[in-house]
């Protein structure tokens, strides 16, 4: 006759499945408000079946940075703070080389994912202290520190520099 499996046992065997096949995906808290971002594509952390769904309160979660930089958008310097785009691709798994950030108005670009590695870019949801409505290019912005490097100061990084972001996906 076999032991009866005890509690302990049975919680130690889930967690050893759990890291046995780190390739599975993985849960994300669900929203509770508004969705405002969806990523899909090559990532291992999600909270719907194909992919993590966040709102603003998820991404302030994340923990934030600002920085000031001009831009061709605005005059003079502005404030932007955000998630940093190296964390929030790091809190959903992604791998790939490619973003594709899609617009509420349908625009899409595509940003090398080493670019969130190499400058500390922002998906901003803030610009100097206010959160970015939809009629000033919110609610989010992908936004790199264009005075930081003079590499930056290119149309290659303004074009790469969506606004009113609703949807990533990892290629």
């Amino acid at each position: 006759m076999l032991p009866r499996p005890t509690r302990r046992s049975l919680l130690g065997a889930s967690f050893l499945l759990s890291i046995a096949n780190p390739g599975q995906a993985q849960s994300l808290a669900a929203p509770t408000g508004r969705v405002i971002l969806t990523i899909s594509g090559n990532i291992t952390q999600r909270n719907t079946a194909d992919s993590a769904q966040f709102d603003l309160a998820m991404l302030e979660a994340l923990g934030t940075q600002s920085f000031s930089t001009t831009t061709p958008w605005y005059n003079g310097p502005v404030t932007f703070e955000g998630v940093p785009m190296a964390r929030l691709l790091r809190e959903v798994g992604a791998s790939g080389t490619t973003l594709t950030a899609q617009a509420l108005n349908d625009y899409s670009t595509d940003v090398p994912m080493a670019d969130f590695e190499k400058y500390p870019a922002l998906l901003a949801f803030k610009r100097d202290g206010s959160y970015m409505p939809v009629r000033d290019k919110g609610p989010l912005f992908i936004v790199y520190p264009y005075d930081s490097d003079p590499a930056l100061k290119h149309q290659q990084f303004y074009s790469r520099s969506a606004w009113q972001v609703a949807r990533m996906i990892i290629k």
